[in-house]
């Protein structure tokens, strides 16, 4: 974790307001709203954009469940969030990945143990991470697996994904209790 506090805390629900409980709604669970709802509720209206757009990268865009949770955990890591690293490790599990695999992630795409297709998008999320821009190697090989509107989604979540991690790192969303911090990412 970058931040040992929360720079912004996340909303009590005890005194939030009638905008905040409705917003905040649809993200009520048995155990609880996670930090990072309450942390964006303090700010209503970029909320709600920044939810609805979020909602299509992660449920409605068409792309792989568990490519997806790659990308999304290769930028987490890249970004060093620990709260990005820690949801969605959980929620790549329930989409079937492996420890193995979720271990690999942190090593990258040039490692062995990777079809192509994985290789190809972990190596997408490197060179957008670190140079904005996919290569057009990168680019025609995963044009070999991708249709042009999954391209632009994968495109979409790196993008997406970065900027969470921006977020939760910078406003020090902390993670729940009971959900363990990946030793690797502590300082």
């Amino acid at each position: 974790m970058r931040l040992s506090q929360a720079r912004i805390a996340p909303v009590n629900l005890s005194v939030a307001t009638a905008e905040q409980h409705a917003f905040l709604k649809p993200y009520e669970t048995p155990t609880g709203i996670l930090n990072i709802y309450r942390t964006m509720a303090r700010n209503i209206d970029a909320a709600r954009s920044f939810h609805g757009w979020g909602g299509y990268v992660l449920r409605r865009a068409k792309f792989d469940t568990q490519l997806r949770e790659l990308v999304i955990l290769r930028i987490g890591w890249l970004c060093r969030s620990g709260y990005e690293w820690a949801q969605h490790t959980r929620r790549a599990r329930r989409e079937g990945m492996t420890e193995e695999a979720i271990a690999r992630i942190k090593q990258g795409a040039d490692v062995d143990g990777w079809t192509e297709v994985e290789h190809l998008v972990l190596r997408a999320a490197d060179e957008l991470h670190s140079t904005k821009f996919l290569s057009d190697a990168t680019w025609k090989g995963l044009q070999q697996f991708l249709s042009e509107e999954e391209l632009m989604n994968l495109v979409f979540i790196v993008a997406h994904y970065t900027q969470v991690c921006m977020v939760l790192n910078t406003f020090g969303v902390q993670l729940e209790d009971g959900v363990a911090l990946d030793e690797d990412l502590r300082t």
